[in-house]
């Protein structure tokens, strides 16, 4: 199952544990279970303190695996073979079940360790999808330090039926004792305050209590992480308010443009930047949306939780996000059909008839992505033509389970009260109504700025976009912005690095040109 170089890798990090694990497979006669059982074995033959207990026990989903440690009851587990993504959820579930600690700070975990009632979590995920390992290792090393939590991974591709059951649409899913919990991406301590009431006063009291920094950076996608690392380079305070390091890296998968890096991932870029922002002096506060701006003599940033920080400047760096249609079904069947990440959801859609909306890069990569997991995808494209790379259209063209509408403009998506089940276009040429009937679409036109905030403080563009000049200054002195939420043309991830640079760099330019108010 795991090839040599994996299967001494993961010797060398089993070599960390000090405790017997036990793994209890759930195994019927299936072609899964004997994949399952070999992915096992090859863990029990790097490491004495491995052993596997293969049962065919009722009241378990099957494949699965639960991992203890002996006389102990299992308090996490596997259902379906997790490799790709989850293969490190895997590696950390085995590390924290053998003694290794979970890398969480003392506060976080005390806080874990106090949460009462029994806690059953299930999450539904897709082994292609990048934000599932982040809620599937929180919520496995929550299990690590709380005895009274559990946590079950579900491979949704594997377990159609109960994806159907429970009516899974989108992935990563949470269900709490049953319940739907939460839905896509979510950080350690987004969970834990859904948890405990307090803790969402607590931390509006603590981000309260901060003194003024020199520069704050709102926003943690590659603008503001260089931002924030050239601002804590100057020796100034700095701190970066942001809803989750790495920004739009987290939802995009592979990069083959990032100048002296061949080729990566977006989460593997997003923990890059992570680790880099964090080597400096930098306070980070994450899940922190920003809800408006008021200039001053110190310029004030309220957060949606309550709370506000004040700086001498402050750098805007809040990114962009999915743009919708905005036809009517749209966001009332928003992950129930309708999903805008084909990489996450596309697993859930296998066998069936989607649809993709967009004719640039994006969509046809998409449609590209989605036509080898469905049994069909149509393109459906605004404009005459498609707008994407020539050697991108040879290649959707080239796939007999594709078709490709143009010059089309969706009207609708349909659906049953419960689910899509189709959408309607018109024909721009002729004006002809006509319907699909499919279950699911993908959403791929563009991105919208994330300034709603700043309407009427900063200037904007029609588009909604920070107008900057080309020092990152904005209409407001000691105002900065940078990266995808401004005018600078051409939305890519190089530029945005480089324009975070550069903003910093001016805001510091601001500062030691600006007499030291008393306030400050």
């Amino acid at each position: 199952m795991l090839d040599t170089n994996t299967k001494a890798q993961l010797q060398g990090y089993l070599e960390r544990i000090t405790q017997p694990v036990e793994i209890v497979a759930s195994l019927d006669d299936g072609d899964a279970s004997r994949e399952m059982l070999d992915l096992l074995e090859d863990i029990e033959s790097v490491s004495s303190l491995v052993t596997i207990d293969a049962q065919r026990e009722e009241g378990q989903l099957k494949p699965s695996f639960a991992l203890r440690r002996p006389g102990a009851a299992a308090q996490v587990r596997f259902a379906g073979v997790p490799m790709g993504h989850e293969f490190t959820s895997l590696v950390l579930a085995l590390l924290q079940t053998g003694g290794y600690p979970p890398k969480i700070d003392a506060a976080t975990a005390d806080q874990i360790r106090k949460l009462d009632g029994e806690l059953n979590f299930e999450t539904f995920v897709s082994l292609t999808c990048q934000s599932c390992p982040d809620v599937v290792q929180a919520l496995n090393a929550m299990a690590a330090l709380n005895p009274k939590i559990r946590h079950t991974m579900i491979d949704g591709a594997v377990y159609q039926d109960e994806v159907a059951r429970r009516e899974v649409m989108a992935v990563p899913a949470v269900f709490l004792n049953g319940q739907p919990f939460g839905q896509g991406r979510m950080e350690l301590d987004e969970i834990i305050l859904k948890l405990d009431s307090g803790a969402a006063a607590a931390q509006a009291e603590k981000l309260n209590a901060k003194a003024t920094y020199d520069v704050l950076v709102v926003g943690g996608g590659p603008a503001g992480a260089a931002a924030a690392i050239y601002a804590a380079r100057k020796g100034i305070r700095t701190g970066i308010a942001a809803e989750r390091l790495g920004g739009q890296l987290l939802d995009t998968v592979g990069i083959e443009n990032f100048i002296s890096v061949k080729e990566t991932e977006g989460h593997k870029l997003a923990s890059g930047l992570e680790q880099h922002v964090t080597t400096y002096d930098v306070d980070v506060m994450s899940l922190q949306r920003a809800e408006a701006l008021i200039p001053g003599e110190l310029h004030e940033v309220k957060l949606a939780g309550g709370a506000s920080l004040k700086a001498r400047s402050v750098i805007i760096a809040t990114g962009a996000r999915w743009r919708e249609i905005n036809v009517p079904g749209e966001r009332e069947y928003r992950n129930r059909g309708v999903a805008y990440c084909p990489h996450c959801d596309g697993p859930l859609f296998k066998g069936k008839r989607v649809a993709v909306i967009g004719g640039g890069n994006s969509g046809v990569e998409a449609a590209i992505d989605l036509a080898g997991l469905v049994s069909h995808v149509t393109l459906i494209e605004f404009d005459p033509q498609l707008r994407a790379d020539a050697v991108l259209t040879r290649k959707l063209m080239s796939l007999p389970n594709v078709t490709v509408i143009t010059g089309a403009q969706t009207t609708e998506v349909i659906g049953d009260g419960q689910r899509v089940v189709g959408l309607k276009y018109k024909e721009r040429a002729g004006g002809a109504m006509r319907d699909l009937e499919l279950a699911g679409v993908f959403v791929q036109i563009g991105l919208i700025p994330n300034t709603d905030w700043l309407k009427g403080i900063v200037k904007l563009s029609p588009r909604g976009e920070v107008e900057v000049d080309a020092r990152g200054q904005t209409s407001v002195p000691g105002v900065f912005a940078a990266g995808d939420c401004t005018v600078v043309p051409y939305k890519q991830i190089v530029i945005a690095v480089g324009e975070g640079a550069k903003a910093s760099l001016s805001a510091f330019d601001h500062l030691i040109r600006s007499p030291l108010s008393a306030a400050a």
